[in-house]
């Protein structure tokens, strides 16, 4: 899949319009934790990057020092848009195609102590109950479980609720099998018996 950028990015810069953005879903690992492969896990609230990003790097800025660029993988946002205007300054955005993750968010700061920090993206449409899940396990200091690793797993939980819900609801309307040796009208031990 390529990446496409949406040619009306600048006129969003200068427009006079101010909409406050919604307060960002965030989970970071711990100030001064031991390092892992992530740092924590975002959940925005739309695939516009363009809408998404000013509120995540203005929070971040605050965290991490000014973030001054992110990377993401196309496969899940339909415009990419080259720079995002965030408080005061502007953030580049660029992609990867095969050497980022999908659900993987690299910001880039000129920090002194560190300029690279990688987060989980968790999908707008997901659940709260899986982002929750998603969003403590990213932030686990010093965790060497990537991206693929927690999205595969929590693949697994929700398959595997949607068959307990699929079972229960079958066994609720009569669809369970008897249990063995039970009578269904014929002697169960009848063939025993020969």
């Amino acid at each position: 899949m390529t990446a496409t950028t949406d040619p009306t990015t600048t006129d969003h810069a200068t427009s006079d319009e101010h909409v406050s953005p919604p307060p960002v879903r965030l989970a970071l690992t711990p100030a001064n934790a031991p390092p892992g492969l992530l740092d924590g896990a975002w959940w925005p609230r739309s695939r516009d990057l363009f809408r998404e990003l000013p509120a995540l790097t203005a929070r971040l800025d605050v965290c991490w020092g000014r973030i001054t660029r992110v990377t993401v993988n196309p496969t899940h946002w339909p415009v990419i848009p080259r720079k995002v205007p965030v408080a005061g300054h502007t953030v580049g955005v660029g992609w990867f195609s095969k050497e980022q993750d999908p659900h993987k968010l690299i910001l880039l700061s000129y920090t002194a102590d560190r300029g690279r920090w990688d987060l989980l993206v968790i999908p707008p449409e997901t659940t709260a109950a899986s982002a929750d899940r998603l969003m403590s396990a990213a932030a686990v200091p010093g965790s060497l479980l990537t991206v693929s690793m927690l999205m595969d797993d929590e693949h697994r939980i929700r398959d595997a609720a949607e068959d307990r819900g699929r079972t229960a609801e079958w066994d609720a309307e009569g669809g369970a099998a008897p249990p063995l040796g039970h009578s269904t009208g014929l002697r169960a031990s009848a063939t025993l018996e020969r």
